[in-house]
């Protein structure tokens, strides 16, 4: 489990400083400079993925815990056509 929390910490802190990074090449990309575009882009993707990570890794931890429903078993497939055409 404390791996799972660490690993969490480490995601949103990294979202947390992209997301920053992010902002500040858009402001950067807006007065002229066209190669902050491109840091823009990657420090976009690169929020997206440690967010996703981070969100993962909660699922987890959650699950570990057993904090999560349990799910349902299905059941099983009928026969089509009804009891008759079962027989």
């Amino acid at each position: 489990m404390l791996v799972h929390a660490l690993g969490i910490t480490l995601a949103v802190a990294a979202w947390g400083y992209l997301v920053w990074a992010a902002i500040d090449f858009g402001s950067s990309a807006r007065d002229g400079d066209s190669r902050s575009w491109w840091f823009l882009g990657l420090a976009g993707v690169g929020a997206v993925a440690c967010l996703f990570v981070g969100l993962m890794l909660v699922a987890r931890l959650v699950r570990t815990l057993g904090m999560a429903p349990e799910a349902e078993p299905t059941p099983a497939p009928r026969s089509p056509g009804g009891k008759r055409a079962a027989r």
